[in-house]
């Protein structure tokens, strides 16, 4: 889809089908109900699934983003390598077009970036101006601190910083974290999370669990 599809910015409750602000430039992407792409960002190739948002001048490239994922400012998710065992890194070699009118581009090189996608799981927080690498999956609930930047999977219920990203804490307890995935509570419709949101807002994790697990 383009951004001309959906222009219309946030102004406060969100509508079933989202929104886009006019100044993004979405590329060939899948947004799901609920979401909220900010000022400025670029997305290409990517799947943002239910309510889920990215805010000002976010950059996502080839990533499949779960529900209720939190995409801050700046943040980046795709950055694409040049090519290391080549006599240049320059895109001349791939975007041939651009220098000489009759050369075709290196449609297989671009293939192979397209294959190597992230995953952003359920629930995760990507901090402030925070890198996710290409084929990195950020596991279900975990958080990216502002301006890491993560070179590996970061397992669910994790918090992570620094350069390159490292676990610096877990977010629940192992246990409680594995009962929070079987619950797959952001699996509820919209109604359901309604009549809920008060137990939401006011439980601790364990007295949720305890509540709603059947």
């Amino acid at each position: 889809m383009s951004s001309a599809e959906r222009p219309r910015p946030h102004t406060g409750t969100l509508p079933p089908e989202g929104t886009v602000h006019p100044s993004a430039q979405v590329h060939d992407s899948r947004l799901g109900l609920f979401t909220d792409v900010g000022e400025g960002p670029r997305l290409l190739e990517v799947s943002l699934d239910d309510y889920s948002y990215c805010d000002r001048f976010a950059d996502l490239a080839h990533v499949d983003v779960g529900r209720f994922s939190n995409i801050a400012s700046f943040v980046r998710v795709g950055a694409t390598d040049h090519p290391l065992d080549r006599a240049s890194l320059h895109h001349f070699l791939y975007r041939s077009t651009r220098y000489w009118a009759e050369e075709s581009d290196d449609e297989e090189f671009f293939e192979r970036r397209r294959a190597r996608r992230a995953r952003i799981g359920h629930d995760t927080w990507l901090g402030h101006a925070s890198q996710v690498k290409p084929e990195v999956t950020v596991g279900d609930g975990a958080v990216v601190a502002s301006g890491a930047i993560v070179t590996r999977d970061v397992p669910p219920y994790t918090i992570v910083a620094g350069v390159p990203a490292r676990v610096i804490r877990r977010r629940v307890e192992p246990g409680l974290a594995e009962r929070l995935q079987r619950l797959a509570w952001w699996d509820w419709d919209h109604a359901t999370l309604r009549e809920r949101l008060p137990d939401f807002r006011r439980m601790g994790v364990e007295e949720f669990l305890d509540a709603y697990e059947s």
